[in-house]
Protein backbone atom coordinates (compact mmCIF):
# COMPACT_ATOMS: atom_id res chain seq x y z
CA UNK A 1 0.00 0.00 0.00
CA UNK A 2 1.72 3.33 -0.91
CA UNK A 3 -0.78 5.24 0.99
CA UNK A 4 -3.12 5.81 4.09
CA UNK A 5 -6.49 6.63 4.02
CA UNK A 6 -7.65 8.00 6.94
CA UNK A 7 -11.10 9.59 7.97
CA UNK A 8 -12.08 12.31 9.92
CA UNK A 9 -15.42 12.39 11.36
CA UNK A 10 -16.63 15.74 13.24
CA UNK A 11 -19.65 18.13 13.14
CA UNK A 12 -17.72 21.35 13.88
CA UNK A 13 -15.85 22.53 11.00
CA UNK A 14 -13.31 23.79 12.80
CA UNK A 15 -12.06 20.89 14.28
CA UNK A 16 -12.48 18.73 11.17
CA UNK A 17 -10.12 21.35 9.86
CA UNK A 18 -7.62 21.15 12.69
CA UNK A 19 -7.73 17.28 12.84
CA UNK A 20 -7.52 17.41 8.95
CA UNK A 21 -4.36 19.65 9.34
CA UNK A 22 -2.41 17.90 11.97
CA UNK A 23 -2.75 14.67 9.53
CA UNK A 24 -2.00 16.21 6.75
CA UNK A 25 1.75 16.74 8.16
CA UNK A 26 2.24 12.83 8.34
CA UNK A 27 3.49 11.42 4.85
CA UNK A 28 1.38 9.06 2.31
CA UNK A 29 -1.53 10.13 4.13
CA UNK A 30 -5.03 10.64 2.47
CA UNK A 31 -8.11 12.60 4.46
CA UNK A 32 -11.20 12.36 4.02
CA UNK A 33 -13.76 14.40 6.18
CA UNK A 34 -17.51 13.76 7.21
CA UNK A 35 -19.73 15.70 9.42
CA UNK A 36 -21.44 13.25 11.16
CA UNK A 37 -21.84 9.19 11.17
CA UNK A 38 -23.95 8.46 8.58
CA UNK A 39 -21.90 10.43 6.06
CA UNK A 40 -18.77 8.28 7.24
CA UNK A 41 -20.50 5.43 6.41
CA UNK A 42 -21.09 6.26 3.22
CA UNK A 43 -17.39 7.43 3.10
CA UNK A 44 -16.33 3.78 4.55
CA UNK A 45 -18.80 1.49 2.47
CA UNK A 46 -16.26 2.90 -0.85
CA UNK A 47 -13.11 3.45 0.41
CA UNK A 48 -10.19 1.00 2.58
CA UNK A 49 -9.43 3.09 5.56
CA UNK A 50 -6.17 2.53 7.40
CA UNK A 51 -7.66 4.75 10.30
CA UNK A 52 -10.84 6.79 11.78
CA UNK A 53 -10.81 9.51 13.90
CA UNK A 54 -14.08 10.40 15.34
CA UNK A 55 -16.15 12.81 17.79
CA UNK A 56 -18.77 11.34 20.57
CA UNK A 57 -21.07 13.77 20.49
CA UNK A 58 -22.45 14.61 16.49
CA UNK A 59 -25.95 15.14 15.56
CA UNK A 60 -27.29 12.02 13.44
CA UNK A 61 -25.28 9.55 14.40
CA UNK A 62 -23.22 9.77 17.10
CA UNK A 63 -19.51 7.99 17.44
CA UNK A 64 -20.26 6.08 19.95
CA UNK A 65 -22.70 4.18 17.57
CA UNK A 66 -20.86 4.86 14.65
CA UNK A 67 -17.62 2.59 16.44
CA UNK A 68 -20.16 0.03 17.32
CA UNK A 69 -21.58 -0.81 13.88
CA UNK A 70 -17.73 -0.82 12.49
CA UNK A 71 -16.48 -3.67 15.28
CA UNK A 72 -19.97 -5.56 14.28
CA UNK A 73 -18.88 -5.38 10.75
CA UNK A 74 -16.00 -7.99 9.33
CA UNK A 75 -14.82 -5.79 6.91
CA UNK A 76 -14.43 -2.72 9.34
CA UNK A 77 -13.90 -4.03 12.71
CA UNK A 78 -9.84 -4.60 12.78
CA UNK A 79 -9.74 -0.19 11.52
CA UNK A 80 -8.50 1.69 14.30
CA UNK A 81 -10.48 4.14 15.79
CA UNK A 82 -9.62 7.78 18.13
CA UNK A 83 -12.30 8.89 19.62
CA UNK A 84 -12.08 12.69 19.70
CA UNK A 85 -14.38 14.18 23.06
CA UNK A 86 -15.26 17.04 25.09
CA UNK A 87 -15.95 13.83 27.44
CA UNK A 88 -13.08 13.71 29.75
CA UNK A 89 -14.87 11.55 32.39
CA UNK A 90 -13.18 8.23 33.14
CA UNK A 91 -16.76 6.25 32.90
CA UNK A 92 -17.14 7.89 29.35
CA UNK A 93 -13.75 6.64 28.61
CA UNK A 94 -14.36 2.99 29.91
CA UNK A 95 -17.61 3.27 27.65
CA UNK A 96 -16.11 4.21 24.11
CA UNK A 97 -13.48 1.34 24.72
CA UNK A 98 -15.91 -1.40 25.74
CA UNK A 99 -17.65 -0.34 21.91
CA UNK A 100 -14.12 -0.95 20.48
CA UNK A 101 -12.43 2.25 20.64
CA UNK A 102 -9.25 2.04 19.77
CA UNK A 103 -7.98 5.57 21.91
CA UNK A 104 -9.31 8.20 23.11
CA UNK A 105 -8.04 11.92 23.06
CA UNK A 106 -10.24 15.39 24.99
CA UNK A 107 -10.69 18.11 23.76
CA UNK A 108 -8.40 20.89 23.10
CA UNK A 109 -6.54 18.18 20.94
CA UNK A 110 -2.79 19.19 20.34
CA UNK A 111 -1.29 18.55 16.91
CA UNK A 112 1.56 17.60 17.72
CA UNK A 113 -0.82 14.24 20.11
CA UNK A 114 -3.10 13.87 16.80
CA UNK A 115 0.29 13.25 14.66
CA UNK A 116 1.74 11.09 17.50
CA UNK A 117 -0.97 8.70 17.71
CA UNK A 118 -2.13 8.43 13.82
CA UNK A 119 2.07 7.63 13.57
CA UNK A 120 1.65 4.93 16.43
CA UNK A 121 -1.49 3.36 15.12
CA UNK A 122 -0.26 3.52 11.38
CA UNK A 123 2.94 2.08 11.73
CA UNK A 124 4.98 5.15 10.70
CA UNK A 125 8.35 6.06 11.85
CA UNK A 126 7.79 8.88 14.39
CA UNK A 127 11.17 10.94 13.54
CA UNK A 128 8.78 11.14 10.13
CA UNK A 129 6.06 12.84 11.93
CA UNK A 130 7.75 15.12 13.94
CA UNK A 131 9.90 16.97 10.82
Amino acid sequence: MSGYNVLVVEDSSIMRQLLVMSLRRLPGIVVMEASDGLEALKIIANKNLSLIFSDVNMPGMDGLKLVRMLRGDRRTKDIPVVMVTTEGAEEDRDRAMALGATEYITKPVQAGNVVEIASRLLGLSTDIAES
